[in-house]
């Protein structure tokens, strides 16, 4: 038998973190003297408080190491810990994006952003549209693409998309997704027809990864706001070059434009 000192110093696990593990069953000595409370160790307890090290390690919530302990099959027990490095990954990737957009704007690239009022007549598409939810909007534009690409193998031109302000402001809001396309397919599924009234358009193009979209946002916002112009619908998007056409991020571009209107003379 090992005391929990002597456990504590084979595994690198603080006598506190012991008594914790212990508490909550994660970890449970091999004995406990009912005189004293001492907790003693087996030997043999060394490699579980390695494996539970190593998940804490990972961030692995005490719920899910217990989980993982509790699976007998290594193969399921594996298919657990790559779910969390699975969630790990999505979250670095976050941070990541978060790190470019903070550093962005700290750290403003010099040079006016360069945007074009541009008139954009009435245009009929193949689209998709629907009130989504704001953590909703991946997986619905997704599978509304996917419907999209499966009635137009051949678009006339890149994607793009209408986006209410209700679903920036209020985190719910209309969105449609498009395909342009010479020859008007039949309707099918959620697909329609469906013309896109004529509007004038400031115009920017973001350059790289969707989640730092925002950032390019803001900027334009500002250029519209120093031109005496108000934004007058929804937001305009068209995929120029996205995931759909290149794993790259370095080399993705979208067009963003604002549907805008004069409120001073020029």
């Amino acid at each position: 038998m090992l005391s929990i000192g002597e456990f504590s110093r084979l595994t690198h696990l603080s006598i506190r973190t012991l008594r914790r593990y212990h508490d909550a069953g994660l970890l449970e000595p091999a004995r406990v003297d009912p005189a004293t409370g001492y907790r003693y160790y087996d030997a043999t307890q060394i490699p579980a408080a390695q494996v539970i090290h190593r998940l804490r390690e990972l961030d692995v919530p005490l719920p899910e190491v217990r989980r993982i302990l509790a699976t007998p099959d290594p193969d399921a027990r594996a298919l657990l810990v790559g779910e969390h490095l699975r969630r790990l990954e999505d979250q670095l990737e976050r941070t990541r994006a978060a790190v470019t957009s903070l550093r962005r704007l700290l750290t403003p690239e010099p040079g006016e952003l360069a945007v074009e009022l541009r008139r954009v007549p009435a245009t009929t598409v193949a689209a998709v549209e629907a009130i989504v939810g704001e953590a909703d909007v991946h997986g619905w534009y997704a599978g509304a693409m996917a419907e999209l690409d499966a009635l137009v193998p051949d678009p006339a031109g890149p994607p793009g998309g209408l986006y209410d302000n209700a679903l920036f402001t209020h985190g719910r809001g209309r969105m449609l997704v498009y395909l342009p396309v010479a020859d008007p397919p039949a309707p099918a599924g959620r697909v329609r027809m469906v013309t896109l009234p004529a509007v004038e358009l400031a115009v920017t193009t973001h350059p790289g990864e969707h989640d730092t979209i925002d950032v390019t946002y803001g900027e334009l916002g500002r250029w519209v706001v120093e031109h005496a112009l108000a934004v007058a619908g929804p937001v305009r998007e068209v995929y120029l070059t996205g995931p759909r056409d290149t794993p790259d991020p370095g080399t993705w571009r979208t067009e963003i434009g604002w549907p805008v209107f004069r409120v001073a003379p020029a």
